[in-house]
């Protein structure tokens, strides 16, 4: 049969159709390009780059930045004049470990201290308050305030606040270039921020970065002796080193966002990571000292710690979030938590209608409030919802708690024979009365003393040793351990898979806390 030549030239030309149209489709999506086989006569240097707008405008913004806040960033010098001696080691605040020679007596020694320092700070009102860091002036007697221009004045100390690392300082002049500050709350993370401060002795130095993370804590960020302190840091990639502590944090529109405090580094210089504290924190430092002359903060009265998977578990949480409320102490025995009716290993939730997933948020909500105000907190005891109206107090001084954020750690192991337990995979030995008094323990804090953990065993990141387990809180009731004996009791009576809830009390650190350990492996 033969072939019709219109059919096969209409055939023909939809292939032709159909690859110039695949072609032009292709080049719409961008999945393939044209081009040509000569070579071009142009070198590359002769094309001026193409600069993406938003690209252009950054670099604008940077530099806008620099000339606008750095002339109220300023250089702070602190100077000690006396020496300070001591005729015998004083003992260990509380949160702090204790070596075990402290146990056997004290010895006498000279305090070694810096006697002088350098920092950044940056001027918040044109007539001379300035924002810094505790750190920078804590200890010193005599602090002066360089500016951009050169000059030099010196500088009172209106304030310092330990548990937030802020200080406030003053210096005689007006008219003077001053900071903008912002609201680090709504700060994104991914959002570009510029450091400015005075880094490893050369003035005035900006860097630029991102916000890495936000709501950082104690366990991330150790700045200081306390383990109480409020700990809410904002995280960056922007190079921060010595010297740079005090200085501004801005973000892209000009406006301070935290107070350069701290980096993540084992040399003790920059390695990618830095802290910040949240300007709205250090605005209410900053304010109270100004209009009350103290700090006016309102507290829970409660030590807590992040919950964790098995905190979670035992409270009857389907997702691991919320605080652990640990045991309270002598120093606060009538804390507005514990009036309230919250007790030791509850996990918090929510507080005044918030979710409270960590520490530093629960910390952001209570101090949103002024002393004196009712609180409603939602917490979840072994299975059951709680809810509780705490009438917030207030902190005495600059180191009273709002609340803790420490699970204490000892890691001084003292090899010793003991009873083991391998549904919790450690070995246990009873405190004799030589022992409770050469540690000065007390009744409430004696117990069956960790001298090892199975490191493939449940209590593994739970328990330390030294830790000394003092009750059973649950499951219910509650029972004292005084020997082996009386913890291989509870266990027999504890399936594999559930969870027992310790009250443990820690040598080094002398801070009791809750620990909840799933049974078996």
């Amino acid at each position: 049969m033969k072939s019709n030549p219109i059919a096969r030239m209409t055939f023909g030309g939809a292939l032709v159709a159909a690859f110039v149209g695949g072609l032009v489709f292709a080049s719409g999506l961008d999945l393939t390009r044209f081009g040509y086989a000569q070579s071009s006569t142009r070198t590359s240097s002769s094309v001026a780059p193409i600069v993406p707008p938003a690209v252009a405008d950054l670099n604008i913004a940077f530099s806008s930045i620099a000339e606008r806040v750095t002339p109220a960033v300023v250089s702070i010098h602190s100077e000690r004049t006396q020496r300070q001696e001591t005729q015998q080691q004083q003992p260990p605040r509380r949160g702090q470990p204790r070596s075990l020679e402290d146990f056997f007596g004290q010895f006498d020694r000279e305090q070694q201290q810096p006697r002088d320092a350098s920092g950044s700070g940056f001027i918040v009102s044109q007539d001379g308050y300035i924002l810094t860091n505790n750190h920078v002036v804590a200890g010193f007697d005599r602090v002066e305030v360089t500016l951009t221009d050169r000059r030099t004045f010196p500088a009172r100390v209106i304030g310092r606040d330990e548990t937030t690392d802020v200080a406030v300082l003053k210096i005689d002049e007006r008219g003077l270039p001053y900071s903008s500050l912002g609201d680090d709350t709504g700060t994104k993370i991914g959002e570009w921020v510029v450091a400015i401060g005075n880094p490893l002795g050369l003035d005035f130095t900006v860097t630029a970065g991102i916000v890495s993370a936000k709501g950082r804590g104690n366990n991330d960020v150790r700045i200081n002796g306390s383990n109480w302190a409020i700990t809410d840091f904002i995280q960056t990639d922007a190079a921060i080193n010595p010297g740079n502590s005090g200085g501004p944090l801005v973000n892209i529109r000009g406006e301070v966002i935290g107070i350069n405090t701290a980096i993540a580094s084992q040399t003790g210089y920059y390695s990618g990571y830095g802290f910040a504290i949240p300007i709205t924190l250090a605005k209410e430092v900053l304010d109270d000292f100004i209009e009350h002359g103290r700090i006016r903060r309102a507290v829970l009265g409660v030590s807590i710690v992040n919950a964790q998977a098995e905190d979670a578990a035992v409270a009857g949480l389907k997702n691991v979030t919320g605080v652990l409320v640990q045991p309270f102490t002598d120093e606060n025995p009538n804390s507005p938590a514990r009036r309230a009716g919250i007790e030791p290993g509850d996990v918090i939730v929510k507080a005044d209608g918030k979710t409270a997933d960590r520490v530093s948020t629960l910390q952001r909500i209570i101090r949103s409030h002024e002393p004196g105000e009712t609180v409603e907190i939602e917490a979840w005891r072994y299975g059951s919802k709680k809810t509780f109206n705490v009438r917030l107090g207030e902190a005495n001084d600059s180191t009273t708690r709002v609340a803790s954020n420490t699970r204490s750690r000892n890691n001084n192991d003292v090899p010793n024979p003991g009873t083991s337990t391998e549904k919790l995979g450690i070995t246990v030995e009873a405190i004799s009365d030589a022992q409770a008094r050469e540690a000065q323990l007390t009744d409430d804090h004696r117990g069956l003393r960790v001298v090892d953990i199975d490191p493939n065993g449940p209590s593994r990141q739970r328990l330390a040793p030294n830790d000394v387990l003092v009750a059973v809180v649950n499951p219910q009731p509650r029972r004292t351990l005084r020997t082996a004996q009386d913890l291989q009791q509870v266990l027999a009576t504890v399936k594999e898979g559930s969870y027992l809830s310790l009250m443990v009390y820690n040598l080094g650190f002398e801070q009791t806390r809750i620990v909840n350990v799933k049974i078996g492996k």
